[in-house]
């Protein structure tokens, strides 16, 4: 299987990679609106990549329970719809993806609840 912490890392570079494609190679070429919907596709990629990060250590260190892990791939979820939709919607216009990013927003959600549910077991 393969480690959430090789997962996290592969979504670091691709959000590094994707974050300076917008700010050198999009922002000429779609509205300053789309390009402000795809920062935000970035930001919450980075910041969910981090938490997978989190949810990998505690896993692979702490012996923590399932609850992490299942957390840990909820965020990876959340990153392909909610950012990967926001992607879509930037660089194409196509504004049925929008209707995508919230079930992203809601995997994000799931996440975290995980997370807290596996801090309130003691891990």
């Amino acid at each position: 299987m393969v480690s959430l912490l090789f997962v996290a890392a592969v979504l670091g570079f691709l959000g590094v990679g994707l974050g300076a494609f917008g700010a050198h190679g999009l922002r000429a070429k779609i509205t300053p609106e789309s390009l402000a919907v795809y920062q935000t596709g970035v930001q919450y990629h980075l910041i969910h990549t981090v938490a997978i990060v989190l949810a990998a250590l505690l896993t692979d260190r702490l012996a923590a329970t399932n609850w992490v892990l299942l957390a840990g791939w909820f965020f990876f979820a959340g990153i392909i719809v909610f950012s990967g939709s926001l992607y879509i919607l930037a660089i194409s216009g196509q504004r049925r993806w929008g209707a995508v990013t919230p079930i992203g927003g809601l995997l994000f959600l799931a996440g975290w609840a995980l997370l807290a549910i596996s801090a309130l077991s003691g891990i």
